[in-house]
């Protein structure tokens, strides 16, 4: 697993959303993106990030910075997630996980003493030129959302 960094180019990728529309990384040049890699859609952890960033919509717009949430998840999961939650941003299905393995996301994890292969709970902000601009791999899922406030404010 050889995860992007600072400094790296952010691999272009097109992924379907929840309506099954492609959304393309190319979409958003001239703004910043979130991309955040997450487990599993309606799982407790996964659930308690996604309202932070549910609810941080109005800063994360101030700072010009467009949120998409990536799993492994099929398509049709995904809409049931922002209906339950009412999410406000884009979920995307990576069922191939092709676009985790181009970020450095997928491989082997632990859990309750069994080894499996599956997407490490990263972040990345991406900057308005396709450039990644931090990396976000140590929070809480329930302080994720502030982590990410706070560098905004500091950067």
């Amino acid at each position: 697993m050889q995860r992007l960094q600072a400094g790296d180019t952010a691999p272009q990728f097109t992924l379907p959303d929840q309506n099954g529309k492609p959304i393309n990384l190319a979409d958003f040049t001239g703004k910043k993106v979130i991309i955040y890699f997450y487990p599993k859609a309606m799982t407790p952890g996964c659930t308690v990030q996604a309202q932070g960033l549910r609810d941080s919509k109005d800063e994360l717009d101030k700072a010009n910075v467009v949120v998409l949430g990536v799993s492994p998840d099929a398509i049709k999961r995904l809409p049931k997630f922002i209906e339950r939650d009412e999410l406000n941003f884009t979920l995307l299905s990576d069922e191939d996980h092709a676009v985790a393995d181009q970020f450095g996301v997928w491989g082997l994890k632990k859990f309750m003493g069994k080894e499996y292969d599956g997407i490490h709970r990263i972040t990345f902000l991406i900057d308005e030129k396709g450039i990644v601009e931090h990396v976000f791999d140590k929070f809480k899922t329930k302080d994720h959302h502030q982590v990410i406030l706070d560098y905004l404010a500091q950067s």
